[in-house]
């Protein structure tokens, strides 16, 4: 099923509203989403709305939160999130994070008591249109083991990073620090694939390729990746008094219940170093110089990061619309509000 970008974003915007999401959060909300989506970020898109539904349905997710921002100093800050949708809570702290950077050079600002806010790569994309660079640390609930360990205790702990160049071109890094993002594999399911067998282990730690039988996610470059999921942590939790490690709250335990998550973005004013124009000249060769290398055997060539998705979003749109699964269509147009699927389930809703 194709369908055009205003109607996937419209069709979540209802779907999230009929939850009971007011409409300028549900607007915020199903942005980012599609964003997501167009992009081919399918696992951070329309798969997540039926979860978010039931979440803000049962209590878990404010509907109508108290915001409050208190500047910590000339540049940082804590945004109070009130357990609000986490879309929202992370667009408006990263709003108060570029105006900072803007005036005083920059900015460091944790997002406290917030709930999920799905692919980080939007928020640094954002200081990025705005001629900042940004970096941004998002915690999640215990799904991989460390290094040498046999049970969770971080989560896949997103990292972010983005940069404008002199063109149209934005350099935009978002990853797991795990193998793979557990969206993914949530992916693989709604459309019954196999992963590849080193994304996850099973109940005995061993590689696994289905997908229903995963037990754990492993950090990507063995002790490499699980420094940096302690380095997420220490950053989005630790740092502004959230629950961290395995205290994070599950996505799943009790859809009732806030998850007081946390996240930081940190935004720099190119102009305080470098000077603007010279940096974007300087990130513009970067990645033209990338571009022009000889690429190895079985690769077309040398990608700048967010360049794939910019494409696949130009050959999502050349191709007449998002693609989506059959099933996630029905619900978005049926008057169900969810189907009670994720309530009281394991990390991996199961």
């Amino acid at each position: 099923m194709k369908l055009l970008r205003e109607e996937l974003k419209n069709l979540m915007k209802k779907k999230l509203m009929q939850a009971g999401l007011s409409e300028e959060h549900a607007e915020i909300t199903s942005e980012i989403l599609t964003w997501s989506s167009e992009r081919g970020y399918h696992s951070h898109g329309e798969v997540r709305v039926e979860y978010y539904a039931e979440r803000i349905a049962k209590g878990g997710i404010t509907v109508n939160p108290r915001f409050r921002w208190e500047e910590t100093g000339p540049c940082s800050g804590i945004f109070e999130g009130d357990n609000a949708c986490g879309y929202v809570a992370a667009t408006y702290a990263m709003d108060k994070a570029i105006e900072m950077a803007k005036k005083n050079g920059v900015a460091v600002v944790g997002v406290r008591n917030m709930s999920h806010s799905g692919a980080i790569g939007y928020y640094t994309e954002m200081a990025a249109k705005q001629d900042l660079v940004a970096i941004s640390f998002c915690q999640s609930d215990p799904m991989a083991v460390p290094y040498g360990g046999t049970e969770p205790y971080y989560g896949t702990n997103p990292i972010s990073f983005a940069a404008p160049t002199a063109d149209e071109r934005l350099v935009v890094f978002d990853m797991a620090t795990t193998v793979q993002a557990w969206g993914k594999i949530l992916d693989r399911r709604a459309n019954n694939q196999d992963i590849p067998s080193d994304w996850a282990v099973d109940e005995k730690g061993l590689p696994v390729t289905d997908p229903h039988l995963v037990n754990a996610l492993v950090p990507m470059s063995g002790a490499k990746g699980y420094g940096l999921m302690m380095m997420v942590d220490v950053f989005s939790g630790v740092l502004i008094g959230v629950p961290f490690g395995k205290h994070v709250s599950s996505m799943y335990h009790d859809l009732s219940e806030g998850r007081n998550l946390g996240q930081i973005h940190i935004v720099i004013d190119p102009e305080r170093f470098v000077g603007i124009e010279k940096f974007k000249q300087s990130m513009s060769k970067v990645c033209d110089e990338l571009g022009e290398m000889t690429p190895v055997e079985g690769h077309k060539k040398v990608y700048y990061p967010g360049e794939r998705a910019a494409l696949r979003r130009e050959d999502t749109y050349k191709s007449g619309g998002i693609e989506i699964v059959d099933e996630i269509y029905e619900y978005l147009i049926s008057d169900q509000i969810h189907f009670d699927r994720y309530d009281h389930k394991n990390r991996f809703a199961d």
